[in-house]
């Protein structure tokens, strides 16, 4: 399990991607939609830049910002509970299935009961914020 993304929540997508490109000095990397979640991304990679000396299967961290796109989203939802700032840390695992089974058998309590896809070619899981000390735990496999 290594360490894929932090999720950031953001009111205005395009004003912090800016900001975001200003403060890191790198460009973002891609926009999608993601139209099950009603919610727009756009990822910046922090990690290596040359990961071709790198480890095979090595994950080079991203900062991914989430803007609404519409009032009915879980992003826009917890904009209005808690405002802008880290909404998720995103863990890439190799087997989806296996490790939510074993965290299942360790009584963790997930968001929804199956996986679905999300952003950047990659089905996902989320783990209750209320068992990871009020932190909202991504779990990630590439598609």
């Amino acid at each position: 399990m290594k360490l894929d993304h932090i999720g950031i929540a953001v009111d205005d997508l395009n004003a912090a991607i800016h900001h975001y490109e200003t403060v890191l000095k790198i460009p973002c990397d891609k926009r999608e939609i993601v139209e099950s979640e009603y919610v727009e991304t756009a990822f910046f990679n922090v990690g290596e830049k040359d990961i071709s000396s790198l480890p095979l299967g090595f994950i080079a961290p991203k900062v991914e910002l989430l803007g609404a796109t519409s009032p009915d989203s879980p992003i826009q939802k917890f904009l209005n509970k808690r405002g802008e700032g880290i909404h998720h840390l995103a863990f890439e695992v190799e087997d989806l299935e296996g490790e939510i089974s074993r965290l299942k058998a360790k009584g963790y309590t997930f968001l929804s009961e199956i996986p679905k896809f999300g952003a950047d070619q990659k089905r996902i899981i989320f783990l209750h914020p209320k068992e990871h000390h009020g932190v909202l735990i991504e779990l990630c496999q590439s598609v």
